[in-house]
């Protein structure tokens, strides 16, 4: 593949993700795997395209220097400097002249001579100027907005709830790229025998300290790989492996997975459970529960039951204290895993987290019923706002005086997660800069011994 056409395909992913609202790390994956590419043509694609993503507010506030009226660009146009501007200003593996060449050339084939000259004229004088200093922005809450890119109520939002020096380094942390980290299949392979294939396929490979199952991928392409591809692995975050390890499920339990889509946490249970027992695993839509079913099936697990359903309403379902385990990964605002899903920071809003904490409350208010007296709950979310987390458990608790913080949650927590900052009366909250993970909050729930 030309240079060319590789911008090019970066450009239409970043309409794609940018204006049309597509998911990055999904449409990124599937035109990884439609590609027959070079793995450096597939190392630059993934970078300017995530890069371009995350440093979007920064490559605006570069871009308002050079054009008055922004507002006046085609959408496609402004993600092709943006795209440009992102090479420029932070890679080195391509000389200007040639990044501004192909842009022209891109221009050209999708504007008119107009375009030619804005693209051309733009980059142009960024090379011979210089981008503008950030310096020069007098608001410390801005600055650290536009130098880290992220929108500048949120950053004000986590200095209000962790102080500068933590919501600095989130913002910071939120920009570098983390290991892929994989979770093995027990039912089809091992950690030890996946981590030796690997290896001998000239992966680096570590095992992960949050869960048994787990490996993290330092050097190499997963995607493509067989065992990813005959259901032996699956890609899960480390933080995220760790949900289900808590949840401490034993074999011939009945289990809720009451949000369950995309199914890695469900596939996580039912490979628990030895294909024994039952994983009832629900989702709002049924075209993400059939997907669930699909992962299941993919790992050769027939334990698992999926149907479309609001989790708010399985107490139509199900009676009362029907369950061993449940697991609430709760539908929240994503702002934990930023780093793999970066549109999420420009999409969210501070009245999404009103609105998905309020969820969060009634999905606890109407599933806890569900829980057998002797059972455990786990309720996860992928983000580190304490509204959604900290403050919904807390709320819940002090109107639900027959369940409580399970004490031995904390004890059973990996030893290296005990000095974490993030554990509270209530729960743990995983920051992205703590231990190259994605943002996670996970606490556990029992009935009072008394009720």
């Amino acid at each position: 593949m030309n240079k060319y056409q590789l911008r090019e395909k970066v450009l239409e992913v970043l309409v794609k993700v940018g204006d049309s609202g597509a998911f990055s790390h999904l449409i990124i994956d599937q035109t990884l795997k439609r590609s027959d590419w070079a793995i450096k043509d597939q190392a630059l694609f993934t970078e300017i395209v995530y890069g371009t993503l995350q440093y979007k507010l920064t490559l605006d506030y570069f871009l308002k220097h050079f054009v008055k009226r922004t507002d006046k660009l085609e959408k496609w146009v402004r993600w092709l400097i943006r795209l440009s501007f992102y090479q420029m200003y932070y890679l080195d593996k391509v000389p200007d002249h040639a990044i501004i060449h192909q842009a022209v050339e891109i221009s050209k084939v999708r504007g008119h001579k107009g375009i030619v000259k804005l693209v051309n004229g733009v980059l142009r004088s960024a090379q011979r100027q210089g981008f503008p200093a950030f310096a020069d922005i007098s608001d410390p809450i801005e600055r650290l907005s536009i130098e880290t890119s992220h929108p500048y109520w949120l950053v004000e939002r986590w200095i209000d709830s962790y102080g500068k020096d933590k919501a600095t380094s989130i913002c910071k942390a939120n920009l570098k790229t983390k290991p892929i980290s994989i979770r093995i299949n027990p039912l089809k392979v091992t950690r030890k025998a996946a981590m030796e294939q690997l290896t001998e396929d000239g992966y680096q490979v570590v095992e992960s300290a949050f869960s048994g199952q787990g490996i993290v991928i330092e050097k190499g392409n997963i995607l493509k790989h067989p065992l990813l591809e005959n259901g032996s692995v699956t890609v899960q975050d480390q933080s995220s492996m760790l949900v289900v390890e808590m949840l401490d499920v034993v074999e011939d339990q009945n289990v809720l997975d009451a949000c369950s889509a995309p199914g890695g946490k469900t596939t996580h249970i039912a490979e628990k459970l030895n294909n024994t027992g039952h994983v009832f695993a629900y989702d709002l839509h049924q075209k993400k529960a059939d997907l669930v079913k699909k992962k299941a099936e993919l790992h050769g697990l027939i334990n698992v039951r999926t149907k479309g359903i609001d989790a708010r309403l399985l107490g139509d379902t199900h009676q009362p204290h029907s369950f061993d385990r449940i697991l609430i990964d709760a539908p929240c605002s994503g702002l934990g895993v930023v780093r793999g899903k970066p549109d999420v920071k420009y999409t969210k809003t501070a009245k999404d987290i009103i609105s998905l904490a309020k969820i969060q409350y009634e999905l606890l208010t109407s599933i806890v019923p569900l829980l057998k007296k002797d059972g455990k709950l786990v309720y996860s979310t992928c983000t580190v706002d304490p509204t959604e987390n900290e403050a919904v458990i807390t709320e819940f608790l002090a109107s639900h005086q027959n369940v409580e913080v399970d004490p031995s949650f904390f004890d059973e927590l990996p030893s290296f997660l005990h000095r974490s900052t993030g554990i509270t009366k209530v729960g743990l909250q995983i920051f992205p800069d703590d231990f190259n993970s994605d943002g996670f909050f996970l606490t556990r729930i029992r009935r009072r011994i008394d009720n």
